[in-house]
């Protein structure tokens, strides 16, 4: 075998993971499922989708993301932000682009979000008004009640805590149980209260490289893997952090495939 041979079997193992990486995980897009038992919440299903981070021209991805959420059929869609990409505006699709096909996602009650770090970058008041001219409400340290199934569930959110002004009390004003809690990042979670059924939150994206049997080497989190993603349960505080669909900065993911999330409470 020459060396010019053995050089290229040495090297095709890193072109084709770096194919993977950059290439082909970054695109995939998983539905994971949870079944949590909660007596207040049962009968409710829920598509939880986020960090969704689209890019210049990836009007296919957007479909395939609208398509795969109205296949869940689900009762209710909440989201925690991160519709855009990155910092400046060559590198993201227009919002107005993104909410328009949003407006073809289909639940029973509504689409539910809060504002993440990359949305306050491309202007969180502009984001915030073109997601609600098309059907997608925004919450900001509030909460409203909804009537689900004949349940009387209260959601709350906060702003982002890298690049708003958090403001807990304001969030949880007047709510009575249960209550489904929004926030873009899992480092919050500390601070919840325990008469919250449910924590959602997104921004580590799992770290979107992981180590086997080391886990994420970065996560955007104070907390580094221990919120990173998944279903977390702390005392009868519940959390579920998404991976979510696109990727930050760094395009590419590795052990750490996008997902849309499906709860159903039982």
């Amino acid at each position: 075998m020459n060396k010019k041979l053995k050089s290229l079997l040495w090297i095709l193992p890193f072109i084709l993971l770096f194919v993977y990486v950059r290439f082909i995980e970054t695109n995939m897009l998983e539905v994971t499922h949870y079944k949590i038992n909660d007596e207040q919440l049962s009968g409710i299903k829920v598509v939880f989708a986020s960090d969704f981070h689209f890019r210049p021209h990836q009007e296919k991805r957007v479909q395939k993301v609208v398509n795969k959420i109205n296949a869940q059929n689900a009762d209710i869609i909440f989201s925690v932000g991160d519709f855009v990409a990155d910092m400046e505006p060559n590198e993201t699709m227009p919002i107005e682009d993104i909410a328009k096909a949003f407006k073809q996602i289909h639940s029973k009650y509504g689409f539910y979000t809060v504002l993440g770090n990359h949305d306050s970058w491309h202007g969180r008041e502009h984001i915030e008004k073109i997601l609600k001219d098309n059907n997608i409400h925004v919450l900001g340290n509030e909460n409203i009640s909804l009537k689900i199934n004949n349940k009387t569930v209260y959601l709350a959110g906060i702003e982002d805590m890298k690049t708003g002004n958090v403001d807990l009390n304001k969030a949880f004003n007047g709510v009575q149980k249960p209550v489904i809690f929004l926030s873009h990042t899992p480092d919050i979670f500390p601070f919840v209260p325990e008469f919250v059924n449910l924590t959602l939150a997104g921004h580590t994206h799992g770290g979107q490289i992981r180590i086997p049997f080391y886990g994420a080497i970065k996560t955007g989190s104070a907390y580094g893997n221990k919120y990173a993603r998944g279903f977390i349960q702390e005392e009868n505080r519940k959390l579920i952090v998404t991976t979510g669909i696109g990727t930050s900065i760094e395009q590419w993911r590795f052990n750490c495939k996008p997902e849309i999330v499906v709860i159903e409470f039982e």
